[in-house]
């Protein structure tokens, strides 16, 4: 990897060794090792930045987040953190951690700048109304992109939020992508990597976690009991990813989609 002069100057030393890691697929990510033993991961992608300032804001809540050690236009370095196995008690500690970010409160629904995953936008402009955050800047942030089959029944769901979702619960801070594959596991604990932060329903970053996959039970141990009715109210905050997924890889999350349009009822 050829980084730029003003960085190699900022660490004093050469690189030595440069490999790509997986999870590059928004943003360019490698593992690199200086001639003076330090590791780091280099990312590069036209939002990084952004997500460097996410990061930071995370780490003020105490958060468990890969250090930002250097950020410009483009390109970020972050802390390199081995991985090792999740254990029973890493998981509980990412619940815990999880617990402790969303128990901030912010004063509405958003984030101070708009994002994206790839070529799928995310407006970020806050709200005081949580449903119609929900409806304007997720469900139909873009419908002409949906097919159309899916797209009406996104704009039914849309309209009926008002009376399926809170109107105004308190505004956590949201990590934003929280699946799997961003909980990183080192052997002292479990790490929230390529944040997509804003403020919202806590339950946002909960559907995301179960998307995909269950978490250890250890992670419930830590985070505690959801408020009731979150199970009905999860196929909602998962059709968002979902249809983040179908616009950016295909037709074959077609299905995951519409199974939560009938789970939801619309």
């Amino acid at each position: 990897m050829t980084l730029p002069i003003a960085v190699l100057d900022t660490f004093g030393s050469d690189v030595a060794e440069d490999r790509p890691l997986s999870g590059g697929d928004l943003s360019d990510v490698r593992y690199v090792r200086l001639q003076d033993g330090r590791e780091m991961v280099v990312k590069t992608g036209p939002l990084v930045h952004v997500e460097a300032r996410m990061l930071a804001e995370m780490a003020l809540l105490r958060a468990p987040v890969p250090s930002v050690l250097h950020a410009e236009h483009r390109l970020i370095v972050l802390d390199y953190l081995p991985e090792a196995p999740a254990t029973r008690e890493t998981w509980r500690g990412l619940g815990e951690a999880l617990a402790q970010l969303h128990s901030w409160a912010g004063t509405g629904y958003g984030w101070s700048e708009d994002y994206a995953f790839g070529s799928v936008p995310i407006p970020n402009e806050m709200s005081d109304d949580w449903p119609a955050f929900w409806a304007e800047r997720r469900l139909l942030a873009d419908p002409s992109a949906l097919p159309a089959d899916i797209a009406s029944r996104v704009e039914r769901l849309a309209a009926r939020l008002p009376e399926m979702l809170p109107r105004d619960p308190k505004p956590s801070l949201l990590h934003g992508d929280l699946w799997g594959g961003n909980v990183h596991f080192t052997a002292e604990r479990a790490v929230m990597i390529d944040p997509a932060s804003y403020y919202g329903h806590s339950e946002v970053d909960l559907a995301m976690l179960t998307l995909f996959g269950q978490p250890d039970e250890g992670f419930w141990r830590g985070y505690g009991k959801p408020d009731a009715g979150w199970e009905e109210r999860q196929p909602i905050y998962q059709m968002w990813p979902a249809l983040v997924h179908l616009r950016l890889f295909g037709g074959g999350y077609h299905a995951m989609v519409t199974g939560l349009l009938d789970r939801i009822g619309v």
